[in-house]
């Protein structure tokens, strides 16, 4: 998520649409933001990806974009001049973060560019997020593997093992998965509650 004033200057934009005024007045706008422009109203090349992509949602078609649905690879802004609710439903299917409505004004880019930038973002940022917390959920069996040890070991109740590993794994500055994968490999020995080894 964008925290501060965003800099554009060096980036690439290419804009799917013919050419026309609405164009026209989007290359000026982007230039003086810094970003270089280019206009087709052909697909996308996966192998040759701009850093913004602007499309004509009035007439876009599937194929324009180079990734699936939903799963855009940069920050995309629609351009939109119908209210149907088809093409508006096939701008967020494309993963468009900002719409600027058609005929387009100077005032309107510049706060799309940012809106979609930031979404954009947000979405990756979201999409790790859960990368990492369905790969901890994987290691869960090892968590309660060593605590099934740790109470078996040291006879105290399944809280007080948790207490172990978690103790440890702050000290360590590690995850708790880690750790008892660690100990489950005898290269952490856990020699005393309260305390982690090494």
């Amino acid at each position: 998520m964008i925290t501060r004033t965003p800099n554009f200057t060096g980036w690439r934009a290419t804009i799917l649409t013919e050419e026309d005024g609405n164009t026209e007045r989007l290359r000026r706008q982007l230039s003086l933001l810094g970003i270089g422009v280019h206009c087709q109203w052909t697909p996308i090349e996966a192998t040759d990806m701009p850093e913004l992509v602007l499309v004509d949602a009035d007439r876009g078609w599937d194929e324009l974009l180079p990734w699936g649905t939903g799963k855009p690879s940069r920050p995309v802004v629609a351009l939109l001049g119908s209210e149907a609710p088809g093409r508006i439903s096939w701008a967020i299917r494309q993963g468009a973060g900002a719409i600027i409505a058609k005929p387009v004004t100077a005032s309107a880019i510049y706060p799309a560019v940012v809106l979609a930038v930031s979404t954009h973002e947000a979405r990756l940022a979201a999409e790790r997020q859960i990368a990492h917390l369905e790969e901890r959920l994987k290691l869960r069996p090892v968590v309660y593997a060593a605590i099934a040890r740790l109470t078996s070991e040291r006879q105290i109740d399944e809280d007080d093992a948790y207490s172990v590993l978690r103790e440890c794994a702050m000290r360590r500055r590690l995850p708790i998965e880690q750790i008892a994968a660690f100990f489950l490999c005898g290269s952490e020995t856990l020699r005393e509650v309260g305390k982690c080894g090494r």
